[in-house]
């Protein structure tokens, strides 16, 4: 394709450099319809510009654009534009990046082309977002999106993260960030006995940043996403409850989702499921779905809200078999 001008073309030609992979000069020159020489031309005015082109020689040899200092336009194609507007619109809703995804989407939405407004409108237009928090009657909880950029940046920088967690100081290892259930845990290592934990980072209270770099230790099992998933059951809940099963371990297993709870076998009939939620009544409406006998051994504040549903129950049996 030929272009009209230098400018056009240069704009193309950092287009494709910010596919994030090398390109040869030679390929570049085909793309765009002109000399190798013009490519060269065009990638040191791009520098002079202050994008940083990178060369590479060699066999393998061609040009990429490297990190800069500042963030350059963001060149995209029509489907690229569309994809990008309405992930932006699902993000603006997601707890903790609310603000600033509505910001990066107003200045999308302000340079859209013409011909793809009609598209993006409609979408917009069309697409509900249905409630995500339906597991609970507890409202979403709120994360600073600074703090989630410092939990974040010390991860990247492996260095060691200071934070206080229900009044108790910390000074973990941080290695992952997982966002679940419009909620937002790190996993993290105690250096001091070696323990591994999963944190609630809306519970954090971030201290001054350490700038202590850390050796990085591996996961027992290296799946970061199972292990959140398996400890935020006991841990990460405002609530949580020990519960006997009349079951074996792994009957309560194959009936729940490793994220509903800690089984802990007893022997081959009975088991003890440790489980949590964000309130008790959420606790207890669900452990009816085992569809198992099980006795409360805590909290004792579970035991009337049990009383409560059982009730309720009955006088539906009741009225039921009446009609």
């Amino acid at each position: 394709m030929k272009w009209t001008g230098p400018t056009a073309r240069r704009l193309a030609l950092l287009g494709l450099l910010q596919t994030g992979r090398e390109r040869s000069g030679r390929e570049l020159a085909e793309r765009l319809g002109v000399t190798a020489r013009t490519i060269r031309t065009d990638v040191d005015r791009l520098r002079e510009l202050g994008y940083p082109v990178h060369g590479l020689r060699g066999n393998v040899g061609g040009y990429r654009l490297g990190a800069g200092g500042t963030l350059p336009p963001l060149l995209l194609d029509d489907e690229e534009a569309v994809a990008v507007t309405i992930g932006l619109q699902v993000a603006a809703g997601i707890a903790g990046i609310e603000d600033t995804g509505a910001r990066a989407l107003a200045k999308i939405e302000q340079v859209l082309p013409a011909h793809l407004r009609p598209i993006v409108d409609a979408l917009g237009s069309t697409i509900d977002r249905g409630q995500e928090n339906t597991g609970t009657d507890a409202p979403d909880p709120q994360v600073d999106a600074e703090v989630l950029r410092e939990v974040a940046a010390a991860i990247r920088d492996v260095e060691w993260l200071r934070f206080d967690y229900a009044d108790v100081p910390r000074l973990v290892e941080p290695y992952r960030l997982l966002s679940w259930q419009r909620r937002w845990h790190l996993v993290a290592r105690n250096p001091r006995d070696d323990s591994w934990g999963t944190y609630r980072v809306d519970w954090m209270s971030l201290r001054m940043p350490t700038r202590r770099r850390f050796s990085p230790q591996p996961l027992p099992g290296g799946d970061y996403t199972a292990f959140a998933m398996r400890t935020i059951a006991a841990s990460g809940w405002a609530v949580h409850a020990r519960l006997r099963i009349d079951a074996s371990a792994q009957t309560v297993l194959d009936r729940i989702n490793p994220s509903v709870g800690v089984v802990e076998p007893i022997d081959s009939e009975t088991c003890v499921l440790v489980t949590g939620a964000d309130s008790l009544d959420t606790v207890a409406a669900y452990i009816g779905m085992l569809m198992m006998d099980f006795t409360v051994e805590s909290p004792p504040e579970l035991v009337p809200r049990l009383q409560v549903l059982s009730e309720r129950y009955a006088r539906a049996v009741a009225a039921s078999a009446v009609t």
